[in-house]
């Protein structure tokens, strides 16, 4: 009877240490994830800086592109007026040589 009791708890403590092995290796692994995740969230955090930081370059590029456009359409019409007068002067001049 004492030797059959024996057996069993032999039987039991065997269950258990395997069972504590699985639970210890569970662990290890949730561990493993658990700093894993942290760097993915790390490294999407770093991502969305980036993406925020190039957004207001991009930004500030079309900012400054658009007054660059205005500029170059300031000065097209500008000499587009320049143009119109001396088309001008020449037809005046025209008028005046043929009047003499």
């Amino acid at each position: 009877l004492l030797q059959k009791r024996a057996a069993k708890a032999e039987s039991s403590a065997a269950k258990l240490r395997q069972e504590n092995a699985q639970l210890q290796a569970e662990l290890r692994n949730s561990r493993l994830e658990k700093e894993e995740l942290r760097a993915g969230q790390a490294g999407l955090a770093a991502a969305r800086r980036n993406a925020e930081v190039a957004l207001q370059h991009l930004l500030q590029v079309t900012a400054s592109s658009r007054a660059s456009i205005r500029q170059l359409l300031s000065g097209a019409e500008s000499l587009q007026l320049v143009a119109d007068l001396l088309k001008s002067i020449d037809r005046i001049s025209e008028v005046s040589e043929h009047g003499q």
